[in-house]
């Protein structure tokens, strides 16, 4: 392997935490000493030596013109790094809605580059995320008809990326198909100068296959902005270092100590993951129907907590299907999400006052508000326990093992093996 490189040669906005995580542990697989933060980073700090940073913010769902203010003000701390390539990470299943927030924050961080054009490229092949003719698939079905089309936030109800893009920015949207990239990164360059002389601004790129993404990032190796999921950054990443796929791998011992779960995603995947883990070992539901006043729900929980943590590993989750989030809603009021997630994280403080050293995040608003509620700024990023789901380590004592997963990762007994420490 070669030696370590001069400075970050990437720096990478990503829209939730989860995402962040996401995004460091492709890097760090490409060979990429990897610092990922949470949250806008406080003027006058300064990073370690390292090749990427990734910062992660909450972005996904606020206003727009938060979004774009919050990613504008990261761009200018990233160049005061040193950093003078940018990559604003978001979900692999594109969540957003028709008022943004990838179209809106793309073209703030084009403008304040003076960039002419980016791609629009959220193809994670390993994820079975697909981009074919211009259309979103989550394994073999289009993306509005995968579970993303009930999402509470961000309901998915069109595949075609083309479009939804156009309706959240008032410039040009093109499309890169794939026998333009399966004919390499010479005609890729060609259709792109195309498309530029068009003044088309976003390409949305199609990609099937992890080498089809590696077409592409060589290609747009003089673009100052990209965006996508974790898949090009991977191959943008690999294109930087020079070095193949999982070389770059120094395993990390996690904190002893016991174990927690804390689940908010009500993703498919995780919905799967908490029934496996159910039958794992003790678990708590927080049920707004049942108990819709939020103090008593935190107090019920914690006291649950407190009761069994000598029989840790544990979960609490608030993760449920449809009919019970509707019930929940019904009872709670419109701002049950929020109230949950900041249970969540209330309890999270708590686990840790008990002793537990290794918490396992599922969903990414919620992975936020644990962050948040344990007040961690930043995490070395350490081995992956699935693709795409690396543990992170807190650098001050005590030190903790988190894993944050993104609602839709991980293989169906992620959540037992991780928090018991399997391998």
């Amino acid at each position: 392997m070669s030696g370590p490189l001069a400075g970050p040669v990437l720096g990478c906005i990503a829209d939730d935490y989860t995402g962040g995580t996401d995004v460091a542990a492709a890097l760090r697989r490409a060979g990429l000493r990897t610092v990922l933060l949470f949250g806008a980073p406080q003027a006058g700090r300064r990073l370690p030596p390292c090749d990427a940073v990734v910062v992660a913010l909450k972005s996904r769902t606020v206003a727009a013109p938060d979004a774009v203010a919050q990613s504008v003000n990261v761009q200018r701390w990233l160049r005061e790094q040193g950093v003078g390539r940018l990559y604003f990470k978001y979900c692999s299943t594109f969540d957003s809605t028709d008022a943004g927030n990838i179209g809106p924050v793309a073209d703030a961080l084009l403008d304040a580059a003076g960039a002419p054009m980016t791609l629009i490229c959220p193809a994670s092949p390993e994820h079975g995320r697909t981009v074919y003719r211009g259309h979103l698939f989550v394994g073999d079905i289009p993306l509005s008809e995968s579970p993303m089309r009930h999402h509470p936030l961000t309901p998915m109800t069109d595949a075609n990326l083309v479009r939804v893009m156009s309706r959240q920015t008032s410039h040009r949207v093109g499309l890169l198909p794939l026998d333009v990239v399966r004919a390499g990164h010479q005609a890729v360059t060609a259709r792109l100068a195309q498309l530029r002389a068009d003044a088309v601004r976003h390409v949305v790129v199609d990609a099937t296959d992890d080498t089809d993404l590696d077409v592409v990032a060589t290609a747009a190796a003089s673009f100052a902005v990209l965006t996508g999921g974790a898949g090009l950054a991977r191959a943008v990443g690999a294109a930087a270092r020079g070095v193949r796929q999982d070389e770059y791998r120094h395993p990390v011992a996690l904190p002893a100590g016991p174990g927690l779960v804390l689940a908010g995603s009500c993703s498919a995947a995780t919905l799967a993951q908490v029934d496996h883990a159910r039958t794992a070992f003790p678990s708590h539901r927080l049920d707004p129907a049942a108990t819709p006043d939020p103090d008593e729900l935190l107090a019920t929980a914690t006291a649950w907590l407190r009761e069994h943590i000598e029989a840790a590993p544990l979960m609490l989750y608030s993760s449920a299907p449809v009919e019970q989030r509707r019930a929940a809603v019904a009872a709670l009021g419109p701002g049950t999400a929020e109230i949950l997630e900041q249970t969540l994280g209330a309890l999270a403080r708590t686990a840790v006052a008990l002793g537990v050293r290794r918490l396992v995040v599922a969903g990414g608003e919620t992975s936020g508000a644990v962050v948040s509620a344990l007040g961690v700024d930043a995490v070395v990023v350490a081995d992956e326990e699935d693709r795409g789901v690396p543990w992170c380590l807190t650098p001050e004592p005590p030190v903790l093992g988190l894993l944050l997963k993104s609602g839709n990762f991980g293989r169906p007994d992620l959540l037992v093996r991780a928090v018991k420490g399997a391998a």
